[in-house]
C-alpha cells in the first residue's frame, strides 16, 4: 500500500519510504542477526504473534514452502515473534523451516515496538509483513488481522517491484 493510505497509516506500522530501524536479535540462544548484515540485498521482515498457534503456523509454513521463490529476487526472509530462542528452536524443528526465527523476546516486543507491530494490550506481535530494499529502506509494509494468514502474494508483488529478479538460469538476452 502507498504511504497516503488510511488504512495503513491507521493500522500503526511503518509505511513504505521509511528507513528500516536496525535491531539485533537472538536466532538461537547462543547466535545473533542483525539487519544491517542483511543489506545488500531485500529483507522479508515478518513478525507473527506466536510459535505453535495454529495460523502462525500456516503462515510460516507457506513461506517455508515458496522460499525460493522469494531466493530468485535474492531476498532473505527473517521473521519475529515475543517466543524465546529455546521456544523458536522447536518449532523450527518440528515444522522444518529453513528461515531464522528471531526472539523479540527481552526486552519483550521492544523491536516489534520499533515497527510499530507490537500489541501491547496483548502482549504479543501483530501480523504485519516488510519489504525492505537494499539499502535498508522499507519498500512495502501490511498488517494482517491477527486471525488471518496473509498468504505472500503481496510480498512477491513488492519484491518484484523492486526490480532486481534475476533471470531464469540459461535464458539469454
Amino acid at each position: 500500500m502507498k504511504e497516503s493510505d488510511p488504512i495503513q497509516r491507521a493500522s500503526g506500522i511503518l509505511p513504505a519510504g521509511t528507513p528500516a530501524p536496525n535491531f539485533a536479535l537472538n536466532s538461537t540462544p547462543d547466535q545473533t542477526v542483525r539487519l544491517s548484515e542483511l543489506r545488500s540485498r531485500p529483507v522479508i521482515l515478518a513478525f507473527y504473534p506466536a510459535d505453535w498457534s495454529p495460523v502462525c503456523g500456516d503462515q510460516l509454513a507457506l513461506y517455508n514452502e515458496i522460499l525460493p521463490e522469494f531466493r530468485e529476487y535474492g531476498a532473505e526472509l527473517v521473521a519475529v515473534s515475543v517466543d524465546g530462542p529455546w521456544c523458536h528452536a522447536a518449532f523450527a524443528r518440528d515444522r522444518k523451516l529453513r528461515f531464522p526465527l528471531l526472539s523479540d523476546f527481552e526486552p519483550k516486543g521492544a523491536v516489534s515496538r520499533l515497527y510499530g507491530a507490537y500489541r501491547d494490550e496483548d502482549g504479543y506481535s501483530e501480523r504485519a509483513l516488510f519489504v525492505i530494499d537494499a539499502d535498508g529502506v522499507i519498500r512495502w509494509s501490511y498488517r494482517s488481522p491477527v486471525g488471518v494468514n496473509p498468504g505472500a502474494d503481496g510480498i512477491l508483488k513488492a519484491l518484484d517491484s523492486l526490480g532486481r529478479r534475476p533471470e531464469p538460469a540459461g535464458v539469454s538476452a
